[in-house]
């Protein structure tokens, strides 16, 4: 079974920006991949999408902020999240998905956290 391992996460001021990264066992060649995030309360939320062919989708709330990216090891992601507001404070996994919503197929990694805070 992969195992997914994201980092990046931390704490910044509105307006700042971080990036995160997605560490995958195995390669995901095969995927389309995706970030979720899950503030507190609520539950968890596709954000992004990108196929293999490197086509690329976002939830409205992060268009134009956010670029998502996957290397060419195919073991590895990445999500560019820029201008970020405390609306985005969450916990950020990555996951397999589809190119406009949530399908997770592996195992859930412990995330990480990001938090926009003045």
């Amino acid at each position: 079974q992969v195992q997914l391992v994201e980092s990046g996460g931390g704490r910044v001021q509105p307006g700042g920006s971080l990036r995160l990264s997605c560490a995958s066992s195995d390669t995901f060649r095969d995927y389309t991949m995706g970030w979720y995030r899950q503030a507190p309360g609520k539950q968890r939320e596709w954000v992004a999408g990108i196929t293999t062919s490197r086509l690329t989708n976002y939830v409205d709330s992060v268009k134009g902020r956010f670029t998502i990216s996957r290397d060419n090891t195919e073991t590895v992601m990445y999500l560019q999240m820029n201008s970020l507001t405390p609306e985005d404070t969450a916990v950020y996994y990555c996951n397999t998905a589809s190119l406009y919503k949530s399908s997770p197929i592996f195992n859930w990694g412990q995330g990480t956290q990001v938090t926009v805070s003045s």
